[in-house]
């Protein structure tokens, strides 16, 4: 789970991250959750939590914590503070080959560096505006994936490399292209992609309500391979 997490941190990358109180804690500017959320590098005391709050009030950002499966004194912390649970998510893992045995139909996923203007404004339909878009810029090794369907644009999703996992971020389908198979095709792009990386693995995090891709992935064969949640300050 290490290599996953640190391939989750290096391929959806924080603008600034520091470690202090207890925590490593992340300055998103305004890059969503999983860049701006401390996570506890070990035990904390109450003093240290304080600490972390504090730290991320001064960055204009709520308090957020990222809290895996093995923190429940942290958890039970935050429950008494008042904070809310929030997204649970779903790490999963396939080996690479499972994506690349089969040819894409021509004209159907390209792997392209960087986004053209209709990639953007398809991540837009869904939420991905640039604060997140700054976010896969600072990836180092990375590729963005455009999907043609029914001879127009299908979806849209963002893959980078970190060691020998190639992880997927941010798939978007448009509603009318759902349903026929666009994020499949993307999601073997991408493995074509990071094979030629170097990578042996694929990998995505899914959040638990989102039925449609969590279906998704283990059709493809993913299997989960354990999660997080977050704890979110009331104000």
């Amino acid at each position: 789970m290490s290599e996953l997490f640190a391939a989750a941190e290096a391929t959806w990358p924080a603008a600034r991250c520091w470690q202090d109180h207890g925590f490593t804690l992340r300055d998103g500017q305004g890059g969503g959750q999983r860049v701006s959320a401390a996570t506890a590098d070990g035990p904390v005391t109450a003093a240290q939590i304080d600490a972390a709050e504090g730290a991320m009030r001064e960055m204009g950002q709520t308090p957020l914590f990222r809290l895996l499966g093995d923190a429940p004194d942290l958890d039970e912390a935050l429950v008494a503070r008042g904070y809310i649970a929030k997204d649970p998510t779903t790490v999963y893992v396939l080996p690479i080959e499972q994506l690349t045995d089969k040819d894409i139909p021509p004209v159907t996923a390209f792997s392209i560096w960087e986004p053209l203007a209709i990639m953007n404004e398809v991540w837009e339909t869904d939420g991905v505006g640039q604060a997140r878009r700054d976010v896969m810029a600072r990836a180092a090794c990375k590729t963005a994936v455009l999907s043609r369907w029914n001879e127009k644009p299908g979806g849209v999703a963002f893959a980078a490399v970190h060691g020998k996992i190639c992880m997927v971020h941010a798939v978007v389908v448009l509603a009318h292209q759902r349903r026929q198979g666009v994020a499949q095709w993307m999601m073997r792009r991408a493995a074509f992609w990071g094979q030629a990386q170097g990578a042996t693995h694929m990998a995505v995090l899914c959040v638990d309500d989102n039925e449609s891709a969590n279906a998704l992935y283990r059709a493809l064969g993913f299997a989960a391979m354990g999660g997080y949640h977050y704890r979110k300050h009331p104000d």
